[in-house]
């Protein structure tokens, strides 16, 4: 067992709201890290990637897992692991896997991807997945998965609504994956185990660096003849990483110690929506909008310039535009939050005088 979380992030001088990605590992974690025992992950025998491959996949009730570099590595060996070349992915048009992984499964796959709707709820509907499933016919490629996702920016779908269009792929033969980028946020929010939540797919990729604070890494649960297809693919798409140990052990760590504190980041980002809602900061027609640890607004055009400025000379971090995402994370705790809130009240403060 691996000790708990040591200092708080208050002290740092600078407020990132970027992305969860951008937490740095505590002094807790850097430890284990240091004294990570460690072996060769490509000959099988790094003690602690077999021991995180083999805790994930216990927390999920799945059969095997296998750590990979980055959650778009994960959902790429998945993708190809599913799918041969000239066969077919539905997934929900605004889903990570489609919109921001450069399109790895049709350029190194040679896999369509064949967009769905996505409700207003994040999630795809059956009825959509039942329509879009290709007949047997050599005009048309061979559907063989559905990609699903939870969280979608933040938003939770009910597990009943994942597994309604789990159920409807499954009936047309397909398999399913998630992309579970964020699988601990929906898991607290959901207040489900997290095997409960991993069911409804074959499946699943789970990010170590977002919310859950490891430097690096993402596994990939699932049936044990997927992921020894999967574990090739890594291979091809760069392969093991040797001494990964001291990576594995922070991912551990993060499993043992971080998943706990999640609703912790859901709490603050709702007191965030609350404030820029009380300090009317959003563009006429356009809500603040949080879902777990993410709040989504638009700033009215005369003060984006202004707003940035100001967050600047605070030393609050953000990515600017005409839509912000702020993004709660473990980094940024209740001290952080009252100089948050201190600045925006300032910022908007002087917008209006």
């Amino acid at each position: 067992m691996y000790p708990a979380s040591a200092a708080p992030a208050g002290a740092n001088s600078t407020i990132d709201l970027r992305s969860d990605t951008v937490t740095r590992p505590d002094a807790a974690m850097r430890a284990v890290m240091a004294a990570a025992e460690v072996g060769d992950d490509v000959f099988g025998d790094d003690p602690n990637v077999l021991a995180l491959e083999a805790e994930a996949a216990e927390l999920t009730g799945k059969e095997a897992g296998l750590y990979l570099s980055s959650g778009t590595q994960s959902n790429l060996s998945a993708l190809l692991s599913h799918c041969q070349r000239g066969e077919e992915i539905l997934v929900g048009a605004s889903y990570h896997v489609r919109c921001y992984e450069a399109g790895g499964a049709s350029v190194l796959g040679g896999i369509v991807l064949t967009s769905l709707p996505v409700g207003a709820d994040a999630s795809v509907d059956p009825a959509d997945v039942t329509a879009r499933i290709k007949p047997d016919d050599p005009h048309f490629p061979i559907t063989r998965l559905l990609s699903l996702e939870n969280t979608v920016s933040g938003k939770v779908i009910p597990i009943p609504r994942l597994s309604a269009a789990a159920e409807a792929a499954r009936a047309g033969g397909l398999s399913v994956h998630l992309d579970g980028a964020r699988f601990f946020n929906a898991v607290a929010a959901l207040g489900c185990a997290p095997h409960e939540l991993a069911a409804v797919a074959d499946t699943v990729s789970l990010c170590l660096s977002k919310g859950l604070a490891a430097p690096v890494g993402s596994v990939l649960v699932g049936p044990r003849d997927v992921i020894a297809r999967a574990r090739r693919w890594r291979k091809m798409l760069g392969g093991g990483m040797r001494q990964a140990g001291v990576l594995a052990a922070a991912g551990r760590h993060a499993l043992a110690h971080n998943r706990a504190r999640l609703p912790e980041d859901h709490a603050r980002a709702e007191r965030l929506a609350t404030l820029l809602r009380g300090l009317d900061a959003s563009a006429p027609g356009k809500p603040v909008v949080q879902d777990t640890n993410m709040v989504f607004f638009s700033p009215r055009p005369e003060d984006i310039d202004r707003l940035a400025d100001g967050l600047t000379r605070h030393g609050i971090t953000v990515l600017p535009g005409g839509t912000m995402r702020l993004v709660l994370h473990k980094d940024i705790d209740d001290a952080d939050m009252d100089r948050l809130e201190a600045a925006l009240t300032a910022i908007y403060d002087t917008a209006r005088v």
